[in-house]
């Protein structure tokens, strides 16, 4: 059955974050110079967010929305599709110690990216798969996985990918503090993160992210 989470409103502003990711004590909110960034959508955030946070090289990351045109939302206002927005995880990785194309057979491998507007039970525009690129390199190296791993797909039987894949990336907004680490702080929280069972392959690592 789909997640339940509660819907509390916020004002339309930049949502009160504790500025500490609750696994490493790193900053989720900064300019992570020498650092890079990109968002991933695959589904329900909170195991989205645990996927990532647990792969060496990845400095830290956070819960937000992303892809849509409503300044500030809330996970109320995003709930009820009306933002726009997905449910997305920013990773900010030094490329020096983990290749975005190690991260891109992670996002590929770990979610079903032919199912539109839904994440298995979790139904919804806000559940779509998306890449959101923050350099032009990062850009490329999506369309190339998404069409290597596409002839993988078509092979074993799947259909077309439905991934956006975008840049420049949109703005990110960060979730509400509850949503952070979720599944660290709330253990046997829901997780609907589930892939193909189809490998990505694994091509030249993209080291300047």
């Amino acid at each position: 059955m789909s997640k339940l989470k509660e819907c509390p409103s916020e004002p339309a502003e930049e949502m009160s974050l504790t500025n500490t990711h609750f696994i490493h004590g790193r900053p989720l909110r900064g300019n992570f110079a020498d650092l890079s960034i990109v968002e991933f959508g695959m589904g329900c955030f909170w195991s989205v967010e645990r996927k990532f946070w647990l792969q060496p090289g990845v400095y830290t990351t956070a819960a937000g929305y992303a892809g849509g045109y409503k300044p500030h939302p809330t996970y109320q206002e995003v709930c009820s599709e009306t933002t726009g927005h997905a449910e997305v995880v920013r990773v900010v990785y030094d490329p020096h110690a983990v290749s975005f194309e190690t991260l891109l057979r992670m996002f590929w491998e770990n979610h079903d990216p032919t199912q539109g507007m839904r994440q298995g039970n979790d139904i919804g525009a806000q559940y779509r798969s998306a890449i959101y690129c923050h350099t032009q390199a990062q850009y490329e190296a999506a369309i190339a996985s998404r069409n290597a791993y596409q002839q993988r797909l078509n092979r074993a039987g799947y259909g077309d990918i439905t991934t956006e894949i975008r840049y420049p990336a949109l703005v990110f907004y960060y979730a509400e503090d509850y949503h952070q680490q979720y599944l660290a702080k709330n253990p046997d929280g829901y997780c609907g993160l589930g892939g193909t069972g189809v490998s990505c392959p694994l091509g030249t690592p993209v080291r300047n992210g």
